[in-house]
């Protein structure tokens, strides 16, 4: 699927479309307006949807939009024509991940699913990838009027990703990440025996400048808090347990690499020869990191939701692998 604007041809296998206008009802208030695109125009890549904001195409009460705009209860978003390809002839995700994410539901309610994200896939489709998982989820899930991501996870990362079924508790999410009332919790195996024990960390994180998809620790960022604990230490390594208090991009990686502690497997700020090293002897083909448990309470249900799943089953074997090797344990909490 292209993401330029195509001129219309005659037998061209495409839809149609002329400019619309929507007015924005109280399901959508306060959603942004690249997200509210997405879910007005089917089978269009998210870079599609950047690209006509930024030319000013899409407009909002006839002003041009940036993609963090948030709506508001009436006003007129206005989308210009274009021409997608057929839906026919769209690519979508394959049965077997949607079978795979059928399996990987973890509970889900009148508000919310919590599903357990394989390693390998994004969270949402973008340049080199027609579709994440909230797309292959959308898929599966062709019946459900509404369907969103409530927060994000790296590709390499699995585990626990929220999604919210409706407007009402997409934002109560949210308002729950700001104020730091959902506790996340990660496994991960790190580079070094911690002899620190509990050990709770503070800094800020930037982003490379040039580089959005990689930060530093450096002043003048945004703040960034976890507690880390040590759960297993081996010869060479040490299985952690990480709480966020916040959730900056990247966070745990950089973090522990400034410590120098890095994730094994980690091909961004990790080390290079160490993780060649581990592969050979340990199999481990992607980044060490797992999200595995959640605690929250949603306010206007009064609904308490935790859960708590075991480590990828990849990530188990290289924890197997190191026991054989271990030097000592350190008592779980």
């Amino acid at each position: 699927m292209t993401d330029k604007l195509q001129p219309s041809k005659p037998n061209q296998s495409s839809t149609k479309q002329s400019v619309r206008f929507v007015t924005v009802t109280e399901a959508h208030d306060g959603q942004r307006i690249d997200n509210f695109l997405m879910r007005e125009v089917k089978d269009i890549p998210r870079s599609f949807v950047y690209r006509i904001l930024r030319k000013g195409e899409v407009r909002v009460d006839k002003k041009r939009a940036k993609p963090n705009r948030k709506l508001k209860v009436g006003e007129s978003v206005r989308i210009p024509p274009m021409i997608l390809p057929d839906k026919k002839q769209s690519k979508k995700a394959p049965q077997q991940l949607l079978d795979q994410l059928e399996q990987s539901i973890l509970l889900e309610d009148k508000d919310l699913i919590l599903i357990n994200k394989p390693a390998g896939l994004a969270v949402h489709g973008g340049t080199g990838s027609p579709y994440g998982l909230i797309e292959a989820f959308r898929q599966l899930r062709s019946t459900l009027p509404f369907v969103e991501l409530a927060h994000r996870l790296d590709k390499d990362t699995s585990g626990i990703v929220i999604l919210a079924k409706n407007r009402k508790a997409l934002l109560s999410l949210h308002d729950l990440f700001k104020s730091g009332g959902i506790d996340k919790y990660y496994q991960t195996l790190v580079h070094g025996q911690w002899e620190a024990g509990r050990q709770y960390v503070r800094n800020t994180l930037v982003c490379e400048r040039g580089r959005k998809q990689k930060v530093q620790v450096q002043e003048g960022g945004k703040v960034a808090e976890s507690i880390f604990y040590p759960r297993q230490k081996f010869a060479k390594t040490t299985l952690m347990e990480v709480k966020l208090l916040t959730g900056r991009m990247h966070q745990i990686r950089t973090q522990l690499a400034a410590l120098d502690f890095p994730v094994l497997g980690d091909t961004q700020y990790g080390d290079f020869a160490l993780n060649r090293e581990f592969k050979k002897s340990t199999g481990l083909k992607r980044l060490f990191l797992h999200a595995f448990k959640v605690e929250f309470k949603l306010p206007y249900s009064g609904t308490t939701y935790k859960k708590e799943i075991p480590l990828a089953e990849d990530l188990q074997q290289v924890v197997n692998i190191e026991s054989r090797r271990d030097t000592g344990r350190v008592k779980k909490r």
